[in-house]
């Protein structure tokens, strides 16, 4: 589901799939758990080919940055397509991650 590259600092984790619903929350944050798990501190979630997003989906992902906090790692989010990036903001999820329009 996710595909794991090292960029400089950080670590994209590239979400291989349109719909980011209940079917994969589980399955996602299991497995992003596990590259936190591997010690890294600044872990940047890949947008690009979502086009859809619910809000279990969205629960999977702010339990992963609570988790990260934890261990003193932080999560971002990229390439968020003009309705999700909308829904970040309706539901304030602007202020809690750092929102990026490109890889840094």
């Amino acid at each position: 589901m996710i595909q794991v590259k090292e960029l400089g600092d950080y670590v994209v984790a590239s979400l291989k799939l349109k719909e980011a619903n209940l079917t994969e929350a589980e399955r996602f944050k299991k497995e992003l758990m596990e590259v936190i798990d591997q010690g890294h501190k600044k872990i940047i979630v890949d947008f690009e080919q979502v086009m859809y997003v619910d809000s279990s989906f969205l629960g999977a992902l702010v339990s992963s940055l609570k988790y990260a906090m934890t261990l003193g790692s932080d999560i971002a989010v990229v390439h968020l397509n003009k309705d999700i990036f909308n829904l970040f903001q309706l539901i304030r999820m602007d202020k809690v991650f750092h929102i990026y329009k490109t890889l840094p």
